[in-house]
């Protein structure tokens, strides 16, 4: 089976589409061209791919990364037996290609989530969201859809869409859970809890330190070269997934402060997942999938939004007890290599595109 991937909004080493489903689609024997932005955040592609060089769509300027997906669709799209889109913009860009098989990965509540694009200026933000439900009915009627949270399922009535929840990897074993280091993995914005964090590491140096990892934008890149020339926290930078969930393992605690917005609510944080796949608990902010999780798990430390304190405090109570922490990694982890393991979900990604490619079109 040969795979077209594009993505223009996604980091081109981001883990849903590269580490998860693109190392999914070549383990199994297929081959893979991708379309992302490598030239853009200078990144080399992937083992094992075909790579093809689109623009990265960032804020307002996402016109000509739009023109160069449909450019990419048109032109490599008749010679693979899937065409796999990634972000709103790309599923547009495919409207009125004539393909047998078109998916389209919904990775988040698209609607919900405009009100969180500061490019995008408030005045728009409703037509804009009827633009949203538009092309989610046009997408509904005419691709395949996975969706990577049950609740996103809503967004389609009258559609059958497939579940691929963004699982982790399971390594077979990592280090014990060790005293002196918080860790935070992913994207850093002020609804991620950036200040938060920057606040966390400075109540706990320098016991305890903070290492962050991710991606961030001016200002937020600011505050965090400041926070760090201070000595509250070690900013890292964006880092492939491999290289940033290896940094988690032997932490005493993974960050997760999110605040309470409507595109976070039916979202589970994928990174909560990762931090218990690599053996150690997590604190987080009660979003309710991960107050269930930490419920479920025996993983993780609840939170109240905005406390800034209260996680500097759950983090040094889990430095302080070893017996607890490791417990609660273990425990942690048990759950996720049961319930949340990308070697059996990949598996089925894997098998429900093959069954899509040999289906055709939806009906």
């Amino acid at each position: 089976m040969r795979v077209l991937v594009v993505a223009t909004v996604q980091h081109p080493l981001d883990a849903r589409v590269c580490a998860r489903e693109i190392g999914a689609l070549l383990a199994a024997g297929h081959e893979v061209t991708y379309a992302a932005a490598f030239h853009d955040v200078d990144v080399a592609p992937p083992a094992g791919v075909l790579p093809v060089n689109v623009p990265r769509a960032q804020g307002r300027r996402r016109a000509g990364a739009l023109r160069a997906a449909r450019r990419v669709l048109r032109r490599h799209a008749a010679s693979h037996d899937v065409v796999l889109l990634h972000g709103p913009e790309v599923m547009l860009a495919a409207s009125g290609l004539r393909h047998p098989c078109i998916v389209w990965d919904v990775h988040e509540d698209t609607g919900a989530a405009l009100g969180m694009k500061p490019w995008l200026p408030a005045p728009l933000r409703p037509l804009a969201a009827r633009g949203v439900d538009a092309a989610e009915s046009y997408a509904a009627r005419n691709y395949h859809l996975l969706i990577a949270e049950a609740a996103y399922a809503d967004r389609f009535p009258d559609a059958d869409p497939v579940m691929v929840p963004n699982t982790p990897v399971v390594p077979r074993s990592v280090p014990g859970s060790a005293r002196g280091r918080a860790v935070y993995v992913g994207d850093l914005s002020v609804a991620r809890g950036v200040d938060e964090i920057i606040a966390v590491g400075r109540l706990l140096s320098p016991d305890v330190s903070v290492e962050v990892i991710g991606a961030a934008r001016p200002p937020i890149a600011e505050r965090l070269r400041a926070a760090t020339q201070a000595g509250w926290i070690d900013w890292r930078g964006y880092l492939p997934n491999d290289e940033a969930l290896a940094r988690v393992e032997g932490a005493t605690a993974g960050l997760s402060l999110l605040h309470d917005e409507p595109n976070y609510r039916h979202s589970m944080p994928t990174k909560l997942y990762e931090y218990l796949a690599r053996g150690v608990p997590f604190v987080s902010t009660p979003l309710p999938l991960a107050r269930r999780l930490a419920q479920d798990s025996g993983g993780g430390v609840i939170v109240p939004f905005g406390d800034a304190a209260g996680a500097a405090q759950a983090v040094r109570d889990l430095a302080g007890d070893d017996a607890r922490r490791q417990g609660m990694a273990d425990s942690g982890r048990a759950w996720v290599s049961e319930h949340a393991n990308w070697e059996r979900d990949g598996e089925r990604f894997v098998r429900q595109l093959e069954a899509w490619a040999a289906a055709g079109a939806p009906t």
